[in-house]
């Protein structure tokens, strides 16, 4: 009875826009997460210094649930619009510039956001779930990815700059790869998918994934070694990176449609 009227209140829910174009469900679960990231904000100091590791993994779990929430927004936004008599018009502003971007990503022959025949897709809690797993256990992997660039490449008053290169260097020709190897395998084998979905998503993927990674990144890793004390380091990428973890979801999401 209980899962029953949970059901009925999901589908209400998912069936529900705000002045027609945004989904209720998917900003409700955007405000709670913002809601959280305030809470983490307002005492991350304090919580880091008694517990760094566990800390960072919380955060880097709520900001990759916010950063699929978007991209799951994104594609119920386009949907809708799609799917409107005559098509979107001026007043679908939105969903017109994400049509827009969408023609210009490095995927050749599909969407990045796909069309699909079926109504605007509910909010998937399975694939929210997917991701905050994923950057609450590859929290560690970075916090010692981090400590380890940070003794190796010491930043001085004397020398800041040549040191900061090469940890972003380093980065991205050893992390960074490895870390969207990391990311479409975990994401595969979490949707149920075996060797075969692994070699097929890599081949129709990674090196797009890849190539966007090194147009975005070093720029920002410049800044974050650079500038951010080392506790926020982490949390400054998984900030700047709800874009970046968005645009994975939907070419994850792009590729099983």
């Amino acid at each position: 009875m209980i899962e029953r009227q949970h059901q009925r209140l999901i589908r209400v829910l998912n069936s529900r826009y705000i002045y027609g174009r945004i989904p209720l469900l998917h900003s409700l679960i955007f405000l709670l997460q913002m809601m959280v990231i305030s809470l983490l904000t307002r005492r991350f100091n304090s919580y880091y210094a008694s517990r760094p590791v566990l800390t960072t993994m919380i955060t880097n779990a709520v900001l990759g649930g916010v950063a699929d929430t978007v991209a799951q927004m994104l594609t119920a936004i386009r949907e809708r619009a799609v799917r409107k008599p005559g098509g979107p018009d001026k007043s679908d502003f939105f969903a017109i510039e994400i049509h827009e971007l969408d023609k210009r990503n490095p995927f050749a022959d599909d969407d990045l956001i796909p069309n699909s025949y079926r109504l605007p897709p509910p909010f998937d809690f399975e694939r929210l779930t997917r991701f905050m797993a994923y950057g609450f256990l590859m929290a560690p992997v970075q916090h010692k990815w981090f400590g380890f660039l940070a003794k190796t490449f010491p930043i001085t008053k004397m020398s800041g700059t040549v040191p900061a290169l090469k940890r972003v260097a380093f980065d991205q020709l050893i992390f960074a790869p490895v870390g969207l190897a990391c990311f479409f395998t975990f994401m595969t084998v979490a949707e149920g998918g075996g060797k075969r979905a692994i070699g097929r998503k890599f081949q129709d993927i990674y090196v797009p994934s890849l190539k966007a990674n090194y147009m975005v990144w070093p720029a920002v890793q410049i800044l974050n070694f650079r500038v951010i004390p080392i506790q926020f380091q982490i949390p400054f990428v998984s900030t700047i990176g709800i874009a970046w973890t968005a645009y994975l979801s939907l070419s994850n999401s792009a590729d099983e449609a």
